[in-house]
């Protein structure tokens, strides 16, 4: 993790000492010697999966280990909470700062094998904790944050997309599902390099519902990606029992941010010869006011403010590009979904701004390579969305700016790794 890893610098990065700082250092704003083979397209670039090293992330063991001293050294100010365990047993922990009136929730690692987003949460966590300055003031003044990071940590441990389940374990738990098939998200086959057919698991960020008391009823399954999902894993259940209690005690969650990763080889609309370094957007469900059966949650529903809240991340990134160009190479990720089995299509039904974050290159594609400047990247982007909040400045951003992000460019793999991630468009969508 950014804050305890120490030794050999991932590869494409130099010896510097920069793969060792925290996030929150400005010393990874200068441009480096690397950044030319980050962003040149030139490369020859590949989809396909490969074995490749990832020790410099958080495990699970470092990630209790880094919250517990995060939670010791603010005194007081971090309160780090189990939320819930896994389906392997494996500790869910929250941490929670500020005492502000607006409550803002992060998550990270619903997918294990993207993994950039806990080392940013960590290292957000440790700065506004433990700073004496005025922005981390105002932001613990302004705003609760509540952070999930490594949500699916069996996943994460196995370094693959799914978690640790079988569908035996969900009608065991789940009895009126028996003689149901199984949910169309449950994988079975290989995926991304990780064979499932002797450990089998889930999709968890198509297990949403915006019903937060849904119960799993079996005329709902197999289901689809355009349909709503059910709670059945473990894992969603914890960040909506967390969603539900900020819901509670604030009247709403202002807020909600899932950090991801995609493919490694997308370019830039206008510049093909220079790759993405990361895609953001907070449109994930069709207008519920026009869908039928979702009629209930458009007075709720605001996509302006997600468009806003995406403006300040983009805005923050842009800025940062004036001193390291490859943090400007931002797009808008694909429009064109409608997911309300995710955390981001059911929140935002429920009224919160979402902001999704998708980083270049999941583990199987690049592995720990680039680990910081990524991760870095994710910490920019947090800091000008949050200050935004905390600040009000979000309410004068224009929603129009987020409908002129530039859309992502195509993906320039290999023509057999393409061809293998469009027959997976459906499920791989984030």
């Amino acid at each position: 993790m950014a804050l305890l890893v120490t030794g050999t610098p991932a590869a494409g990065e130099t010896p510097s000492g920069l793969t060792d700082a925290p996030a929150y250092s400005s010393r990874l704003d200068r441009a480096q010697p690397q950044d030319e083979a980050f962003v040149s397209a030139g490369q020859q670039c590949s989809e396909a999966p490969r074995d490749l090293p990832i020790h410099q992330f958080t495990d699970h063991g470092e990630l209790g280990i880094e919250l517990d001293r995060i939670e010791r050294i603010s005194d007081g100010r971090v309160d780090v909470e189990q939320a819930g365990r896994s389906n392997r047993g494996r500790e869910i922990w929250s941490a929670r700062v500020g005492t502000g009136p607006k409550a803002v929730l992060l998550t990270s690692e619903i997918h294990g094998n993207e993994k950039t987003g806990t080392d940013a949460i960590l290292d957000l966590l440790h700065w506004v904790g433990t700073s004496e300055s005025p922005k981390a003031k105002r932001w613990r003044e302004n705003l609760t944050i509540v952070a999930i990071p490594k949500m699916n940590p069996d996943g994460a441990e196995l370094d693959r997309r799914g978690n640790d389940m079988s569908w035996q374990e969900v009608v065991a738990r789940y009895p009126q599902l028996r003689g149901s098939e199984p949910a169309w998200n449950y994988y079975t086959r290989s995926l991304q390099g990780d064979d499932y057919s002797q450990r089998p698991g889930f999709d968890t960020n198509r297990d949403y519902n915006p019903d937060l008391s849904y119960v799993p009823k079996a005329e709902d399954f197999p289901g689809s990606s355009a349909e709503t999902g059910w709670y059945i894993t473990p894992e969603s259940k914890v960040v909506r029992d967390v969603y539900r209690g900020l819901a509670t005690e604030f009247g709403e969650v202002d807020t909600y941010v899932d950090l991801h990763h995609q493919g490694a080889c997308y370019v830039m609309p206008d510049d093909p010869e220079e790759f993405v370094t990361l895609s953001i957007s907070g449109k994930f469900v069709d207008d519920p006011a026009g869908t039928p059966g979702y009629e209930k949650y458009a007075d709720d529903y605001d996509l302006d403010y997600s468009k806003r809240l995406n403006v300040a991340v983009y805005n923050a990134l842009q800025g940062a590009a004036n001193n390291r160009p490859l943090f400007g190479n931002v797009t808008l990720y694909p429009q064109d979904i409608n997911l309300p089995g995710t955390g981001l299509g059911s929140f935002a039904l429920n009224g919160s701004g979402t902001v999704l974050f998708e980083v270049r290159g999941q583990t199987q594609t690049l592995g720990q390579k680039y680990r910081a400047v990524l991760t870095r990247s994710v910490y920019i982007g947090l800091d000008g969305m949050l200050s935004a909040v905390a600040s009000g400045r979000v309410e004068q951003l224009d929603p129009a700016a987020y409908d002129a992000i530039p859309p992502r460019g195509p993906n320039i793999g290999s023509a057999d790794a393409r061809s293998r991630s469009e027959e997976r468009v459906q499920v791989l969508e984030d």
